[in-house]
């Protein structure tokens, strides 16, 4: 039996009224009640209004997005994107920044669907959210695997892989070492490890990854790529899985006198605007963030108009001719 308001507020041990004035997000509600209302909806996989808005068609041409950071510069041009192009479309964008954190997703989740959006897409890294099994609404995922309803929008990381890979074997690099993110999270990006390791025993090389987790700081993350040096003196080429880690093994290189590209080479992955621009000579796998964008709205609207979709969208990248390698 579906799960009702008065439901909700009989487990939550509150009024209804309090039940939808935290809906509705009026008036002055304590953290305490409403981390009490959502902990009932989400026991109770109560959501509200979905199935009025299901039977009468209602729309609040409300979108939500939820990625992990505004920060980072693929994610940040990502969403710019993304609003620019669903505000033209007549649509409020909704931004949640999960930062990596489950607890914050799961509450971002509860807050989305209690503002009755009518879809979501989704960049987050955590997994084992059950919220996006039940909620009853399209969602869009780029560059996430969530489940076999929700289609995937991402670029070919295998061949991104591939392509930096060779890029650097072919300029005469034979110790090179990949920095990846943690391969217990079930995302295409682990396609970028895949492909090196894959291409560097093709050539009869030795495959040897870092993994670097997204919680990392900065200063974490200059402690493993200390490390690498410090265990690898011998290293020739690092390709890292994004621009920014690849502009900190940069730099960290030159601070310990590596000649770059002469004695060392850097390839970092995503290839965003801003990176181009500011450090032009960091040679780069670029992701097609336009392209990714224009797919993920489509496929979102096609989802809305319950038209049919395939499970997953992979858009060609292509290399940054820079300098680094």
């Amino acid at each position: 039996m579906k799960s009702k308001l008065e439901d909700v507020a009989e487990l939550a041990q509150v009024s209804k009224t309090t039940v939808s004035r935290v809906l509705n997000n009026r008036g002055y509600i304590s953290e305490k009640t409403k981390t009490k209302v959502f902990q009932a909806m989400q026991e109770l996989n109560y959501q509200p209004n979905s199935a009025a808005r299901q039977l009468y068609k209602q729309k609040t041409n409300i979108i939500g997005l939820l990625f992990p950071t505004v920060s980072n510069p693929f994610f940040g041009e990502l969403i710019n994107e993304l609003e620019k192009k669903l505000y033209d479309k007549g649509y409020i964008v909704i931004i949640g920044n999960s930062m990596n954190n489950p607890e914050k997703e799961t509450h971002y989740i509860n807050q989305l669907l209690s503002n009755q959006v009518d879809a979501l897409i989704v960049g987050t890294h955590n997994i084992g959210i059950s919220q996006y099994n039940n909620a009853n609404l399209p969602i869009v995922a780029i560059d996430r695997i969530m489940n076999e309803d929700i289609p995937d929008i991402r670029s070919d990381n295998y061949n991104g892989g591939l392509i930096a890979t060779e890029r650097l074997i072919s300029q005469g690099a034979k110790k090179i070492i990949h920095t990846n993110g943690p391969i217990d999270v079930n995302t295409p990006a682990n396609l970028r490890q895949n492909a090196y390791e894959d291409t560097m025993r093709k050539h009869d090389l030795t495959p040897i990854t870092y993994t670097i987790d997204f919680s990392f700081d900065y200063k974490d993350k200059l402690e493993i790529f200390k490390t690498i040096f410090r265990e690898h003196p011998d290293v020739e080429a690092i390709f890292a899985s994004n621009d920014t880690d690849a502009l900190q093994i940069y730099q960290l290189a030159s601070s310990l006198g590596r000649q770059i590209p002469e004695d060392f080479k850097i390839i970092g992955y995503d290839g965003t605007e801003l990176m181009r621009n500011l450090v032009p000579q960091l040679t780069s796998i670029v992701q097609p963030i336009d392209a990714i964008t224009n797919k993920a709205i489509e496929i979102l609207e096609k989802r809305l108009a319950s038209e049919s979709t395939e499970q997953e969208y992979i858009l060609p990248v292509e290399l940054w001719e820079g300098t680094t390698g």
